[in-house]
């Protein structure tokens, strides 16, 4: 198995990788050979995916259903050389191999802390794809050694909570009570409005801080996250509800690695529709369960920053979902009108409410609007009249078409009795209808 060999990897629902703190994507390989001829015991993983990022090279198994089982990288730190490609007549009859050398335990096992001994793995590249440039920014990413960077990071905010603090003792007096506390974070809101200053001075500036401003967004949604696992007791409605709207703005802020055509090169749809499907749960869940393409179109190119997609891309990206086994789904409907839905979510609560009301006295008399159907399931008024559409497609509903617009109105045809169109049952909505109309 893989994993006695390599770290497993960790996924998202839709086969993404989940990157750690500061770890960008620089390029994807497919229908890739992972081994190594020095350790016969070492598995031959064939035709999966490499993933490069600037702190690991994952290897993803072509089959969805197994990638939670067989996923797996290779941390970069752990790489001792990068062997240079060779030239020769031979290599022009078999398949490009990328090989570089590793640091192991005595068992075989790939680690990135000082290794007793070392390997060579070998990836055989078999799609038509570019070895060469894949090559060179393998390099690049080893040289550039990102993850010292996020290590001294870590361990400079963890030094200031412990070691530091006996030189900032004698320069200020320390952070105690209520005005301690707020002065400190006042000295943090100082620090990340300077930085959003200089972030917003030109478009180059803002290009630059880009990467910064996620990162601190996501320092920030990850402390307000365990504020609220470890201060639940004692908060009252108010500020719980501000916690919440801040969650929701930072978690739309950014995506710390977004895909784009020259990282992905020819898997750019596909990979880009398995990143739309983990962005889009968010506001599914605040939507309802449905949320329109032109929503989503917004809040994803913001989210993306500067890599922003085409409408073309997001229609594509959304398309692939059938191929995939993701939560989510692309759903048209007779009007032309495209949502993204998710799969648990059924039109059925929704008739509900809507049956809920177009049964009050007022609008058993003059009807409802798109706009009070939007009102009462939360959606925008578009999304309401589809809702409307539909239930009058299910016999719920009948329309009326005026200068003013459509007007919904329960559907009484149903419960008319045709040898005699003048009874009344009791309790029946036609007898409510009556009630409602004479009351007025």
């Amino acid at each position: 198995m893989a994993g006695d060999f390599l770290p497993a990897a960790e996924l998202t629902a839709s086969g993404r990788p989940v990157l750690k703190s500061g770890e960008v994507e620089c390029s994807l390989l497919s229908a890739v050979d992972l081994l190594s001829e020095e350790l016969p015991t070492f598995p031959h993983l064939k035709s999966g995916l490499v993933i490069l990022t600037t702190h690991r090279l994952l290897w993803l198994p072509p089959e969805t259903g197994t990638h939670t089982k067989s996923s797996c990288f290779v941390p970069l730190s752990a790489i001792q050389h990068i062997f240079s490609a060779k030239k020769s007549i031979k290599s022009m009859f078999h398949s490009p191999r990328i090989r570089f050398q590793v640091s192991t335990t005595s068992d075989g096992k790939v680690t990135e802390r000082g290794g007793l001994k070392s390997a060579v793995i070998t990836l055989i590249v078999r799609g038509k794809t570019d070895p060469d440039s894949f090559l060179g920014k393998l390099w690049d990413a080893w040289r550039g050694r990102a993850w010292e960077a996020s290590g001294s990071e870590s361990g400079s905010q963890s030094g200031d909570g412990e070691g530091s603090t006996s030189g900032s003792l004698a320069l200020r007096p320390p952070v105690v009570g209520v005005a301690g506390i707020l002065r400190k974070e006042q000295e943090m809101w100082e620090s990340t409005d300077k930085s959003l200053q200089d972030a917003f001075q030109d478009l180059n500036a803002l290009m630059s801080k880009a990467k910064e401003m996620v990162m601190l967004a996501e320092k920030m949604r990850l402390k307000l996250l365990s504020g609220s696992n470890n201060q639940t007791s004692g908060t009252n409605d108010d500020e719980m509800g501000t916690k919440e709207e801040m969650h929701d703005w930072l978690l739309s802020v950014g995506i710390v690695s977004p895909v784009t055509k020259e990282s992905a090169g020819a898997l750019y749809h596909q990979q880009l529709s398995r990143q739309l499907a983990d962005f889009v749960k968010i506001p599914l869940e605040r939507a309802g369960g449905m949320i329109n393409l032109i929503d989503i179109y917004c809040l994803f190119n913001r989210a993306r920053g500067t890599e922003l997609i085409s409408p073309d891309d997001l229609l594509q990206a959304c398309s692939l979902w059938e191929k995939f086994d993701v939560s989510v789904m692309l759903r048209k409907f007779d009007s032309g009108v495209m949502v993204i839905q998710s799969k648990s979510h059924s039109d059925d609560e929704v008739f509900t409410r809507i049956r809920s009301l177009v049964m009050k006295p007022e609008a058993l008399q003059n009807g409802v609007s798109a706009s009070d159907a939007a009102m009462t399931l939360g959606v925008a008024p578009a999304m309401a009249k589809e809702y409307l559409l539909a239930a009058e497609g299910k016999g719920l509903l009948c329309r009326d078409v005026s200068p003013d617009g459509f007007r919904f109105y329960i559907n009484l045809f149903l419960e008319l009795n045709p040898e005699d169109i003048y009874l009344v049952r009791d309790h029946s909505r036609y007898s409510t209808w009556i009630r409602a109309v004479s009351s007025s």
